[in-house]
């Protein structure tokens, strides 16, 4: 079944523009101009991911985000905001509300089309038992194994936890401590530069089979693992 995408956008030469790259991509693709628009469509059929304007004729995209997100029904659908607004503050109002991610305009379609698989993979629940394969790093929750492109790769068990972290919240950005809450726990006191010396424990063990870059330093933020340069 194909993954349903609502776009709501209010310029029409940017929902033609992706037409052709979603579609390419196997999404099935409804459009809105407008907030009120977009409310009958999303009563008609649910999508799988909302991507939405910041700026709408009608009702603000921000304005709408919130209400979608403390929405019972909706707050569970996952939403990338397109703006024209880079500005770090506009960034952390659209995340504050709720958003998944945050694409600045002008944005290429394969960049958005990357970031909609990243966050609808990352929003998928997904089994404890299940493998996760990203660019040949297969990590085996059953068997605790973990392979680069079929060869094995040994690390500790704090370095395992990081990376099925991080393997199963991919391109989010996490502060150091955030990752403790996460991987070691609220009960456990560790202090937060122990996270640098396993991040680099973790790079060494994955460096010989070439998945070191996926783990990446976002400099004063933290730590994220993604595809993406």
């Amino acid at each position: 079944m194909a993954t349903r995408i609502l776009l709501v956008e209010d310029d029409a030469a940017i929902r033609e523009m992706l037409q052709v790259p979603f579609q390419k991509a196997g999404y099935e693709v409804r459009e809105a101009g407008d907030v009120r628009s977009a409310k009958s469509l999303l009563l008609e059929d649910p999508p799988d991911l909302i991507l939405l304007d910041w700026m709408l004729p009608d009702i603000s995209g921000i304005d709408w985000a919130r209400t979608l997100k403390t929405s019972p029904v909706t707050k569970d659908i996952p939403l990338i905001m397109l703006t024209a607004r880079g500005e770090e503050e506009d960034r952390v109002r659209g995340l504050d509300v709720g958003a998944d991610d945050y694409v600045t305009k002008p944005f290429s379609p394969r960049e958005l089309v990357a970031r909609m698989k990243a966050v609808l993979r990352r929003t998928s629940p997904t089994t404890s038992e299940e493998p996760i394969e990203i660019e040949g790093l297969r990590l085996d929750p059953v068997s605790h194994r973990i392979t680069g492109n079929g060869a094995a790769i040994s690390m500790g068990p704090t370095e395992y936890n990081l990376l099925h972290f991080f393997m199963t919240h991919q391109d989010r950005v996490f502060s150091r401590e955030q990752l403790l809450d996460k991987v070691w726990g609220t009960n456990v006191y560790v202090e937060e530069r122990t996270v640098d010396v396993h991040i680099r424990r973790l790079r060494k063990a994955l460096a010989d089979t070439g998945h070191d870059h996926l783990v990446q330093t976002v400099r004063g933020s933290g730590y994220r693992f993604s595809q993406l340069p």
